[in-house]
């Protein structure tokens, strides 16, 4: 049976950003290990009236259409500090869910790499949804587990059909996950056992002083992750949106700086697992999600957290206290998170050529139960 050609419809409507919006739900809603993000923070993410992101990027949006249906879709974007930043020619794509057919694929990666050349570049790399400092990577291993919060899941036959499209492994992200209830190994524990220093403080976040807390955090951030691999800055204004975003999931007890001589030079993030309160919702919160939602939150509670953020000043990380920092930050989130009633922790993502990070999470006893893979090809 031959199928019917693929049309490729650009978002430009509200109604057309609704469908782009609910079809990843509606073509992996069968998957019981999918998490259908949240409608309503979808609509704020991809907005560009509101999401400050776009104050520095452009992006647009397709959907994939066939035989009056919804089948695909995919972004492309183009993120403008990180060609000053990287002197690089590379644009991005992102947000793509389809499914599984090669015709499908290719008409939507022609779309996104179309766009990126007509604009003058010379390689297209992601997934990114839409940055490198949000979601990225397409699920390549760990299909048996529900994702973690803002982490994606992709079925196993994405990979595949990118490949076939030419897009190569560019780099792997690794998550790992690890249980509340694993001590750190008896040598490490002595290290950080011994008293601190007097001009280094370990302290919870302080809500009170909650914009001039999240600068300090951004800061730290920034020149952490400065030398990585992609970084690109977060902007002030990102981080207030941020900041926004997510305050109503921050615990102060999993917030965690460290101070030298009163200067900030470390953190540590850790959320409660939204996805886990959310897996049944379908990305709505009505009629009754919400009801839903605030009993999970604030009566049975979650099981799970993530730490999507940490950092140290790269000043300190060459030297013995930039080694014990990493440690005693985990340790705090460990002995929190334990005592709220977290049973598993997951830090990500890990670039797969950090080897610090990557041996600290070993010393931890980690999991690398899942594998996020960006790929690359050069538009000819």
């Amino acid at each position: 049976m031959t199928l019917s050609p693929v049309d490729i419809i650009p978002v430009r409507t509200k109604s057309e950003m609704e469908r782009f919006i609910r079809l990843a739900p509606r073509l992996y809603g069968r998957d019981p290990n999918y998490v259908a993000p949240l409608h309503m923070e979808r609509r704020e993410a991809l907005s560009a009236s509101r999401n400050p992101l776009f104050q520095h990027m452009d992006a647009q949006f397709w959907l994939a259409r066939r035989e009056g249906r919804d089948v695909g879709r995919i972004s492309a974007q183009i993120e403008r500090r990180a060609l000053e930043i990287h002197k690089s020619e590379t644009g991005y794509f992102g947000l793509i869910a389809a499914e599984d057919d090669p015709a499908i694929f290719r008409a939507l990666t022609a779309a996104a790499e179309n766009w990126l050349r007509e604009k003058g570049m010379k390689f297209i790399q992601g997934p990114f949804n839409l940055s490198i400092n949000e979601e990225m990577g397409l699920l390549v291993k760990g299909f048996d587990t529900p994702p973690m919060l803002l982490m994606g899941h992709d079925p196993a036959y994405a990979g595949t059909r990118l490949e076939e499209q030419g897009y190569k492994k560019e780099k792997d992200l690794i998550a790992y996950l690890y249980s509340t209830q694993t001590k750190l190994p008896s040598n490490v524990q002595r290290l950080i056992e011994r008293p601190m220093p007097p001009n280094m403080t370990l302290r919870n976040v302080d809500f009170s002083r909650f914009r001039e807390e999240i600068g300090s955090i951004t800061d730290i951030f920034n020149d952490a992750w400065e030398q990585n691999w992609g970084f690109v800055p977060l902007s002030e204004a990102e981080t207030d949106h941020l900041a926004r975003s997510l305050r109503p999931l921050l615990d102060k007890r999993l917030v965690w700086l460290v101070e030298v001589d009163k200067e900030p030079a470390g953190f540590i993030i850790a959320l409660p697992n939204l996805n886990e309160a959310i897996r049944d919702l379908s990305g709505s919160l009505l009629p009754f999600g919400w009801a839903r939602l605030l009993w999970r939150l604030k009566i049975r509670g979650l099981k799970t957290a993530r730490v999507p953020l940490m950092g140290i000043k790269r000043k300190y990380t060459q030297s013995m206290l930039g080694s014990v920092l990493p440690f005693r930050l985990i340790e705090a989130v460990r002995k929190a998170g334990s005592a709220i009633g977290y049973e598993t922790v997951e830090l990500s993502w890990i670039l797969e050529d950090n080897m610090p990070m990557r041996r600290i999470n070993e010393v931890l006893e980690g999991n690398p139960y899942k594998i996020y893979r960006v790929y690359k090809k050069a538009l000819a």
